[in-house]
């Protein structure tokens, strides 16, 4: 595996880490923006909007630069977000801060994963994916709960310095570790890039990612009140269920990397499938420790975890190229957006346990937009 695909990992750690880390320090940012903590809850849907619809457009911005180049722009772009968000006078300048750190953040993912399909051969993409995407697992294991726990000792600024300072480090380790390419091996042309998105299987596949993400979303956004208010435990302990979580992840990343070359259709087959039952299971054991918390990681072990298997589909479908790749990611975080959105909505008329009925539906709908082309595959192969 390249040296660089384990740096492109560290600027998604420190990408994701500021992503999360407003879900853990709302009340202390809603003292002092003074804001309400609502309002603390709109920075994260406006860095999600942000990412879904302001990364394509930066990611076309800078497609004539060589990888290496646009990547040490986003770094710069994500930098200034980060420290304005550390100095923010008011909830206007935070606001900003979010939806600038959004759209660099998208526009990395994009390149970065481009950048990974070029640095490794066709039968080994599947596995640096995984391992670029262990940034993100790592991300929601230790960068949420670090940058927590850094806010609530020396107050939330000092996590997004904490971040902007991990933020620099990632530039550097990018900068000696990441090989220098010319522009024209990360793809054709804006035209070229638009004609891909013309092809029939790629919607479908863009589509699929939606859904698992949205399955996955519609109960990670709302495991704290369903484990505490449902299940029963104690809010001392959801943090340790949470580290469990976010260690499920990482085990099932590098198990579906591994798989995702070979066998990509089945793996999203397979993973959408055992989500249902998870998700489902949850709803119905919800108010039993035991049955509830080993439905939790398991939904911890296929969620997420689908990202090489699905990266993986698109390429093969579209391309490897970096606008592909961002609007990809567009569409995962339109997933994010969508699960916890209806998550709130379906929780004033159902209760706690509807957004996990919510995620076994959009489960079910991620199957029907699998099982054509797995069908058509098993033919082929047959």
């Amino acid at each position: 595996m390249p040296r660089a695909v384990y740096v492109l990992a560290l600027g998604i750690f420190a990408m994701v880490t500021s992503e999360f880390v407003v879900a853990g320090l709302m009340p202390q940012m809603a003292d002092g923006l003074d804001a309400t903590v609502p309002q603390i809850g709109y920075l994260i849907t406006a860095f999600a909007v942000a990412m879904a619809a302001g990364g394509p457009f930066l990611t076309v911005a800078l497609m004539k630069l060589p990888p290496r180049t646009a990547l040490m722009v986003l770094f710069a772009v994500f930098l200034a977000g980060n420290v304005l968000a550390a100095t923010a006078t008011g909830y206007g300048v935070m606001l900003a801060a979010r939806v600038i750190t959004g759209i660099a953040s998208q526009a990395f993912f994009g390149v970065g994963i481009s950048l990974c399909a070029q640095l490794t051969r066709p039968e080994a993409r599947g596995r640096a994916i995984a391992v670029a995407m262990n940034g993100l697992m790592l991300g929601t294991l230790l960068g949420l709960p670090l940058s927590t726990l850094i806010g609530e000792r020396w107050g939330w600024r000092a996590a997004f310095w904490a971040i902007t300072l991990i933020t620099v480090v990632a530039a550097a380790a990018t900068l000696l570790g990441v090989p220098r390419l010319a522009p024209t091996e990360a793809g054709g042309g804006f035209r070229d890039e638009l004609r891909v998105f013309r092809r029939p299987g790629l919607l479908p596949a863009l589509a699929t990612s939606t859904l698992i993400i949205g399955a996955t979303f519609s109960a990670f956004s709302y495991f704290n009140p369903i484990l505490t208010e449902v299940t029963g435990f104690s809010t001392g302990t959801v943090p340790v269920l949470l580290v469990a979580y976010g260690a499920a992840t990482v085990v099932g990343n590098t198990v579906v990397g591994r798989l995702a070359d070979r066998h990509t259709l089945p793996v999203l087959a397979a993973g959408l499938l055992l989500n249902l039952l998870f998700l489902s299971g949850f709803a119905v054991l919800a108010d039993a420790p035991l049955p509830a918390v080993v439905c939790m990681l398991g939904i911890g072990l296929v969620g997420v975890t689908m990202n090489p298997a699905m990266v993986t589909r698109v390429q093969r479908v579209g391309n490897a190229g970096p606008l592909v790749n961002t609007v990809h990611s567009s569409f995962i975080t339109l997933g994010i957006i969508l699960g916890s959105s209806l998550g709130a909505v379906v929780i004033e008329g159902w209760g706690l346990r509807a957004p996990l009925w919510l995620g076994a539906g959009m489960a079910v709908a991620g199957l029907a937009t699998v099982a054509p082309a797995l069908m058509r595959d098993l033919r082929a192969r047959r």
